[in-house]
């Protein structure tokens, strides 16, 4: 079994125009989203082994903010996940050590979104429903794949059995 968790950074910045896309920083509903994530994590018992993520300020944000409530995962910044398109987001995937058992990536849409789309073969089907709409900033999902190593993953094999997002967390 492996465990793939997916998180689109919280909501950013647009203030300072003058900024780079990927240096923006988060927005206070961004920070305040990114909590509210944090603390479901924390409650809902996640703790990934590894997390895969996007060197942008308001990825590398997100995950500062609910970094404490995975545990002690290993922590990889991965350049090519910045703008990844679904596919390469797979290729990312695909890379991570079989050893590794729950693995969350952290990055952008519209790569994450189609990424956890195409992967999405059972589950909850409003659930199911409510992630080919969109997938908001902040959002969580989570898939479960009867595999045993990331390459083994197929299109459509995995169960989406959570799908959060913060504004739904109070």
């Amino acid at each position: 079994m492996k465990t793939l968790h997916l998180l689109r950074h919280a909501k950013s910045s647009r203030d300072d125009p003058g900024l780079a896309d990927r240096d923006r920083p988060l927005a206070p509903r961004g920070r305040r989203a990114s909590k509210r994530i944090a603390r479901y994590v924390r409650q809902s018992g996640i703790a990934p082994e590894l997390v895969l993520c996007s060197p942008s300020v308001r990825t590398r944000e997100t995950l500062e903010a609910v970094r404490a409530a995975l545990g002690d995962p290993e922590v990889n910044f991965v350049p090519e996940l910045y703008s990844a398109s679904g596919s390469a987001l797979l290729g990312a995937v695909g890379k991570v050590e079989p050893t590794v058992g729950s693995l969350l990536v952290v990055g952008h849409n519209p790569g994450l979104h189609e990424l956890a789309v195409r992967l999405t073969g059972s589950g909850d089907e409003l659930l199911r429903a409510r992630l080919r709409e969109q997938l908001p900033t902040g959002a969580l999902v989570t898939l479960v794949f009867e595999a045993t190593s990331w390459p083994e993953l197929e299109l459509e094999a995995g169960e989406l059995v959570g799908f959060v997002v913060p504004r739904e967390l109070g």
